[in-house]
C-alpha cells in the first residue's frame, strides 16, 4: 500500500512537471509590436560650445564650490521632504513591480481543511460526513500571448519613472538651495552697501550743518542731506526682513526649522565657471530626468496596450494539487490524494468592451508620444533660454562693472569739488545716488550671472548622479 502511493505520487509530479515544461515553450510567444523610441528632430548644435564635454557631466562639488553651499546642498539631498516623498515612492513602487514579476511564476499554496456535516432528510437517524484535507496547490497561468510580461514591462517602465522623478526632485533641490543661497549672500552685499551708504550721508549731513552754520551753503542743502538719511535707513528694515525670509526659505529646503544661515560674507568668495561647455543635443536625451521620465510613461502606456490587445486572446490556467484527503485523522496519511486541471477562458462576446479598451489603450498611448515630443522641445526651449540668459547676463555684469567704477570716480571728484566750493551739496547728492544706483545694479549683476549658472547647469541634466 505504501509503495503504491509513493508510485502515485512519482506519476503525477512528473507530469506535473512535463506540465510545466511544454507550457513553458508556449509562453514563450509575445504577441504586439516591441516599443520604438519616437523620432525626434534635434538641433545641430546648443547656442554654446557643442563638444563631447559638457557642464552636465560636472558633479555639483565640481561647480558649488562654496563650502558653505556644499552642507546646505547635501543637508537638503538628505532631509528635504520632497526628496524623502520621492525615495518612499521608489520602494512602493519596486514592490509593485515585485507583484508583476511574481504573477509570471507559478504560486504554491498549502491547505488545510476539516469539516464535520450533519444531514438529516427525512427526519430518521442523522447522519455524521466528515472530511479532512491537507493538500499543495500549485496554480500557474501560461502567458501565451505575453499579457502578464506585457503587464510586466509596464510595472518596470512605473518604477522607473519614479526613479528619473527622483533624479528630477534632486536637480531641482540643488538648483533651489543654490539659488537661494547666492540670493542671500546678495542680500547681505546689498544691505552692506546700503549702511556704508547710510554712514557716508550722515557724514554729509555732518558737512551740510557745518557749512550751513558757517555761512557756505543755504538751509536747503542742509535739509536735503537730512532727507537722503532719512531715505537711505529705511532701507535697512527692508533688507533684514528679506535676508531673514531667505534664511528661512533656505532652511524649509534643508528639511529644518527656522534657523540662522552660516554663509559666506562676500561675493568674492564665489566662483563660477568661466566657459560653459554645453555637450551634443543628443545627450541632453539621455542626460534629463525630466526627458527620461516621460519616456518610461511613454514605454508603460506602450505596454498597456500590449496588455488590452493580449486581453483579446484565450487564457490558459493550470492546477494542480497533491496531498491527502480522509474522513479520519487516523487514516489520513493512507489516501493521497491528486489532482491535474486546466482552464481555457477565451472571450467569446463581450459588447465590444475590450476592442474599445484597446482603443483607448492607444489614445492614451498617443497622448503620451506628444507629452514626451513636448517635454524634448521644452528641454531645448529652457536650455537655449539658460545660455542666452548666461551670455546676455554677463555682458550685464561687465558693463555694470563699469558703470560703477566711472561712478565711484564721480562720487570722489564730486566730494572734493564740494569740500572746495566749486559745485553746491545737490550735485553732491546727485552724484552719490548714482554711485549707490551703480553698487545695487553691480551686486545684482553678480547675482543674477549666479543664478544663470545655476539654470544652466540644471537645464543640461546636471547633478542628479
Amino acid at each position: 500500500m505504501k509503495s503504491k502511493r509513493y508510485d502515485i505520487l512519482r506519476r503525477t509530479g512528473i507530469r506535473i512537471l512535463f506540465l510545466l515544461l511544454l507550457t513553458g515553450g508556449f509562453s514563450s510567444c509575445k504577441v504586439g509590436k516591441a516599443y520604438v523610441r519616437p523620432a525626434v528632430e534635434l538641433p545641430v548644435a546648443l547656442p554654446a560650445r557643442g563638444d563631447s564635454i559638457s557642464l552636465g557631466d560636472w558633479e555639483w562639488l565640481d561647480i558649488y564650490t562654496d563650502t558653505y553651499l556644499q552642507r546646505l546642498i547635501g543637508k537638503a539631498l538628505e532631509h528635504n521632504k520632497d526628496m524623502l516623498i520621492a525615495a518612499a515612492r521608489i520602494q512602493e513602487m519596486a514592490a509593485q513591480n515585485r507583484i508583476s514579476v511574481a504573477n509570471l511564476l507559478p504560486q504554491l499554496n498549502g491547505q488545510l481543511f476539516a469539516e464535520r456535516e450533519f444531514e438529516n432528510y427525512r427526519g430518521g437517524k442523522p447522519t455524521q460526513d466528515n472530511q479532512l484535507d491537507a493538500k499543495l496547490a500549485l496554480t500557474w497561468e501560461l502567458d501565451l500571448w505575453g499579457n502578464l510580461r506585457w503587464g510586466k514591462e509596464a510595472a518596470v517602465a512605473e518604477y522607473l519613472q519614479t526613479v528619473e522623478a527622483r533624479r528630477a526632485m534632486q536637480l531641482t533641490i540643488i538648483a533651489e538651495v543654490a539659488s537661494a543661497y547666492y540670493e542671500l549672500v546678495v542680500l547681505d552685499n546689498e544691505l552692506s552697501i546700503v549702511k556704508q551708504t547710510l554712514q557716508a550721508r550722515q557724514e554729509g549731513v555732518r558737512l551740510a550743518r557745518i557749512r550751513f552754520e558757517g555761512g557756505l551753503t543755504s538751509e536747503t542743502s542742509y535739509q536735503q542731506a537730512q532727507v537722503e538719511v532719512a531715505r537711505t535707513a529705511t532701507l535697512v528694515p527692508d533688507l533684514e526682513r528679506k535676508i531673514s525670509v531667505k534664511q528661512n526659505d533656505i532652511a524649509f529646503l534643508t528639511g529644518e526649522l527656522p534657523q540662522q544661515i552660516t554663509r559666506s560674507r562676500s561675493l568674492e568668495e564665489l566662483h563660477f565657471p568661466e566657459t560653459l561647455p554645453t555637450g551634443l543635443p543628443s545627450e541632453l536625451l539621455q542626460r534629463r530626468p525630466d526627458i527620461r521620465r516621460s519616456e518610461q510613461q511613454l514605454i508603460a502606456a506602450h505596454a498597456r496596450v500590449g496588455v488590452a490587445y493580449t486581453n483579446m486572446f484565450p487564457r490558459i490556467a493550470l492546477t494542480g494539487k497533491y496531498g491527502v484527503e480522509g474522513d479520519e485523522l487516523k487514516t489520513i496519511l493512507k489516501s493521497p490524494y491528486g489532482l491535474l486541471q486546466a482552464n481555457l477562458i477565451t472571450p467569446l462576446f463581450h459588447m465590444g468592451k475590450n476592442r474599445a479598451a484597446l482603443k483607448a489603450r492607444k489614445a492614451a498611448y498617443e497622448q503620451e508620444v506628444y507629452r514626451y515630443e513636448k517635454a524634448v522641445l521644452n528641454a531645448f526651449r529652457e536650455t537655449q533660454n539658460a545660455i542666452v540668459d548666461f551670455n546676455k547676463i554677463r555682458e550685464v555684469h561687465a558693463l555694470r562693472l563699469s558703470l560703477e567704477r566711472a561712478a565711484k570716480s564721480y562720487v570722489d571728484l564730486a566730494q572734493l569739488q564740494y569740500i572746495n566750493g566749486v559745485i553746491n551739496y545737490l550735485d553732491v547728492l546727485d552724484a552719490q545716488r548714482g554711485y549707490f544706483d551703480a553698487q545695487i545694479g553691480l551686486s545684482n549683476a553678480i547675482r543674477d550671472e549666479l543664478i544663470a549658472v545655476v539654470q544652466v547647469y540644471k537645464t543640461l541634466g546636471g547633478g542628479w548622479r
